[in-house]
């Protein structure tokens, strides 16, 4: 059976996009083709590896990649995960792929001491969790 791919898209392909890509990689990625890009590329975050590695996931092997505009009209799905993304991401011209939005805070712009900027980092983590496993479970 072939794999459905889903594209996770945002800004800069750093953060929320990198978490998304490594939990359904884990709890999907035997149904799933999972690929994950941004209107730029901004650098995989450091934070983002280490709240990954803390949930038991290693994104350090990422890459911070801009849209492929081939995935993109091979995706059947493609899923934006911060509002920047959903209101700039380019035309999907394959009809068969399902786009759904699914809004974040950046964590990036978390600000305070680092315990509370890694504090924040760890709660849009642990959001995107739930809403990865609810996609593996359910498939919406």
């Amino acid at each position: 059976m072939e794999k459905k791919l889903v594209y996770f898209l945002c800004t800069g392909n750093s953060c929320r996009s990198q978490i998304a890509d490594g939990f359904l990689k884990k709890f999907g990625g035997d149904r799933y083709e999972v690929r994950s890009a941004g209107l730029e590329a901004h650098g995989l975050n450091p934070r983002a590896v280490q709240i990954m590695k803390e949930a038991g996931v290693d994104i350090s092997g990422h890459t911070s990649d801009v849209i492929d505009p081939e995935l993109l009209n091979r995706a059947d799905y493609v899923i934006t995960l911060c509002g920047h993304a959903d209101e700039h991401c380019p035309a999907v011209i394959n009809p068969k792929a399902i786009k759904w939005h699914w809004g974040f805070d950046d964590p990036a712009k978390a600000t305070g001491t680092e315990e509370e900027i890694s504090a924040k980092f760890r709660e849009v983590r642990d959001s995107i969790r739930s809403r990865i496993e609810r996609f593996v479970e359910t498939g919406k």
